[in-house]
């Protein structure tokens, strides 16, 4: 019996530890397929072409022929488009632009030890660089902005945001230009994404004008842009294992290697200061938003007309209207040091004692009173003008009827006039008198003539219509056998 009760629990043991294996075991097969699925899904090296890959880059390098005059018609659309404020227009200027070859360059030939295509690389770009600059100078003269817009504003002042599009844009682009077959939608997508154009234009702008802060924050944000896309084009042909160029001189293989990596520290190194400079001020900046909106804005009693802040002398400048208490003062002060981006920086409150709440809403309320009395007064003599035109109305009527009770022939020119105006809209003044003409000097005539004076925007062949009929109009209503029509 007691046999049997050791023979079954080995039994049951054996089975917790087949069962326990073949647990494991299926974790680890699912391990596999997942991490197999996730490695077909991701990895692409096997699809990338070297030799297409930089044939189709070094040929995108050189500045001559049509793609000079390309680079040009690109720039001046771009600044057309800044001129007009208008989004679709610099995107246009984007997708024409052959900037992207060069930055490509650099990043290709730091990447496989190409001297020579780096020099290339480089002396293209800085002549694309200077026609544009030059080109956006000339058109921004000939044709001046009335007012900054927002376009141009846009394209002053990078933040982190730029560098990570210029980043992952250039690891974007240098991915489809690997691929066989590339993907033309994604290179158009990076074109419009990291901006080149727009920049230079924006440069070029400030030039014009002679802004060098516009003319430094646009090429600062070029800079970036330039940098991130080669360093991103760098990163890809490395991790791709694109072969690098041997030379059969040993020492020039050795000297051009050392000065490849130089120059590939040295493009990374500002990148990483770039990087970690704009991401410093994008987060200062998130927190002085972040300290207007909770401790300014949201307080009723602070009437803020202006601020500003300055991260390079770590102070911050607030304008208000009306008195600052100081309580007030140490409560902005005290909630200044909460946010960590920002208890370095010194508050500068600026207050105009003269103007406070309450004496502003009393000019407000007073104001509204004037206008308010003046209003009364204009309603007043506008109806004193009404009764004065009834007044005038009555006694020329009464003048025209006492007067042609005297005489058979008295002409009701008031009464006239009105109806010629309602007749004919055009006519701005008119006038009826008698004139005495003679033309052998010894028998003296009375011609009646009624002088018109039209509308000058009418033309002469419309108002030659217009006289004869009002003329017909004219003798049937004063009952004259003849009447001369003058123009005024």
């Amino acid at each position: 019996m007691e046999k049997d009760i050791k023979k079954t629990g080995n039994i049951q043991s054996n089975e917790g530890v087949n069962s326990k294996d073949e647990i494991a075991k299926d974790a680890q097969g699912l391990f596999e397929k997942i991490k197999h699925f996730l490695y077909e899904l991701l990895d692409f090296r096997n699809d990338t072409d070297q030799e297409a890959t930089i044939k189709a880059i070094e040929q995108d390098i050189p500045l001559k022929g049509a793609t000079s005059w390309i680079l040009v018609c690109s720039i001046f659309i771009a600044s057309i488009g800044l001129n007009a404020n208008s989004t679709a227009v610099v995107i246009g200027a984007m997708l024409i632009s052959p900037l992207m070859g060069p930055i490509l360059g650099v990043g290709l030939s730091i990447a496989i030890n190409d001297i020579d295509t780096l020099r290339k690389s480089l002396v293209n770009l800085l002549v694309m660089i200077t026609l544009s600059l030059l080109t956006a100078f000339l058109f921004f003269v000939l044709f001046p902005l009335k007012e900054d817009t927002s376009e141009l504003l846009g394209r002053v002042q990078p933040d982190i945001r730029d560098v990570l599009i210029a980043f992952f844009g250039g690891l974007a682009l240098i991915i489809a230009r690997t691929k066989r077959g590339t993907i033309a939608s994604v290179i158009f997508g990076v074109a419009i994404a990291t901006a080149l154009m727009p920049p230079l234009c924006t440069a070029g702008y400030g030039l014009a004008i002679g802004n060098f802060e516009y003319f430094s924050g646009a090429m600062y944000l070029f800079t970036i842009n330039t940098i991130f896309i080669a360093l991103a084009t760098f990163l890809v042909l490395k991790l791709l294992g694109f072969t690098m160029i041997r030379y059969v001189n040993s020492a020039k293989r050795k000297r051009i290697a050392q000065m490849a990596s130089l120059i590939a520290v040295l493009v990374m190194i500002p990148a990483m200061i770039t990087f970690v400079r704009v991401y410093k001020k994008s987060v200062i900046d998130a927190n002085y938003k972040q300290f207007l909106k909770k401790e300014v804005y949201s307080n009723n009693s602070l009437w803020l007309q202006r601020e500003n802040i300055d991260p390079s002398t770590k102070k911050i400048n607030l304008f208000f209207n009306g008195d600052i208490t100081e309580a007030t003062e140490t409560d902005l002060r005290n909630e200044l040091k909460a946010y960590d981006n920002l208890k370095d920086f010194d508050l500068a409150i600026n207050a105009n004692k003269a103007r406070s709440v309450d004496r502003v809403m009393d000019a407000y309320d007073r104001a509204i009173a004037d206008l308010d009395s003046k209003d009364n007064i204009i309603v007043g003599l506008n109806k004193e003008i009404e009764d004065l035109k009834v007044t005038i109305t009555s006694l020329n009527q009464r003048i025209e009827q006492e007067a042609q009770l005297r005489n058979d022939k008295f002409i009701p020119f008031s009464s006239i006039a009105k109806d010629a105006k309602i007749r004919y809209n055009d006519i701005k003044e008119i006038s009826f008198a008698n004139i005495l003409s003679s033309k052998d000097f010894i028998k003296v005539d009375t011609i009646p003539v009624a002088t018109i004076k039209w509308n000058t925007k009418l033309a002469d062949s419309t108002v030659l219509k217009k006289e004869k009929e009002l003329r017909v109009w004219l003798q049937k209503e004063m009952k004259l056998d003849t009447l001369f029509i003058k123009r005024n």
